[in-house]
């Protein structure tokens, strides 16, 4: 009896979140967390729960610009290491926005896992944008290479991050957005004081500030003053930032 042959696995564009506009003239795609190694395929609604709350507060803010969200359905869970896999999943989705809709600009924003995908594939020629939200970083190993940041030239960065996360290391992120900083000055960091990995006590901040960065970043609105303050700071300041508390109920321009 002949074998039937497995199935390739492919990356998905889920749906738009929340309804489409007429001309589509921006994109965010919204990279969910991962794990350090699966083969596993995501499940659906587990994997894209992190994600859809900030997906769905991005498409109503730009939906007057022509702004999308789109969650990027990995191939499998895993990192597994020099595979990159979830890094790859979301150049291919930055690939498939081309496709779709032209020469739009692309935000990659994603938690976790799926911040250091964003981060590693902010290179890709359509994006010009990063928001990573406790990204996990890999620990620094004198044997291993550092994580790349020179793909990141040219593109606004913006890294969140909880001071009392105790699944990814703040401190990583730090020393990664320092980095950065060197060969790029549009990098900046806010630390959410007292937060964990999930960034639920000031979630509202939060999406608020990833709010404002996004429409600066896509569509080139004035950020808040805390954003520029940090964008314009040397570092530690920039990337050592706190958030404020009630930050987005009546944000300076």
């Amino acid at each position: 009896m002949a074998h039937q042959a497995t199935p390739v696995r492919r990356a998905r564009l889920g749906r738009t979140l929340g309804p489409e506009p007429t001309a589509v003239s921006g994109v965010v795609l919204l990279l969910p967390n991962g794990d350090e190694v699966s083969a596993r395929r995501p499940s659906p609604m587990l994997a894209t729960a992190s994600v859809r709350a900030l997906g769905r507060r991005l498409a109503r803010a730009g939906r007057d610009e022509g702004l999308v969200a789109h969650v990027v359905h990995y191939r499998c869970r895993g990192w597994n290491g020099g595979e990159a896999n979830l890094a790859a999943d979301a150049a291919w989705a930055a690939d498939e926005v081309v496709r779709r809709y032209g020469d739009v600009p692309v935000c990659l924003a994603g938690i976790g896992m799926g911040g250091r995908a964003g981060l590693r594939a902010g290179g890709h020629e359509a994006v010009n944008s990063v928001l990573a939200l406790a990204p996990w970083l890999p620990e620094e190993e004198v044997a291993a290479p550092p994580e790349p940041v020179k793909q990141l030239v040219g593109r606004q960065v913006l890294i969140v991050h909880g001071t009392n996360d105790e699944r990814t290391d703040p401190e990583l992120s730090f020393r990664l957005a320092a980095r950065v900083k060197k060969a790029n000055r549009d990098v900046c960091r806010f630390e959410v004081h007292a937060d964990g990995h999930g960034l639920h006590q000031y979630r509202d901040e939060v999406l608020a500030l990833a709010e404002d960065f996004v429409m600066g970043a896509v569509y080139g609105r004035a950020v808040s003053r805390p954003v520029r303050d940090a964008f314009a700071a040397p570092p530690p300041l920039g990337l050592r930032m706190p958030l404020a508390a009630g930050f987005g109920s009546s944000l300076r321009r």
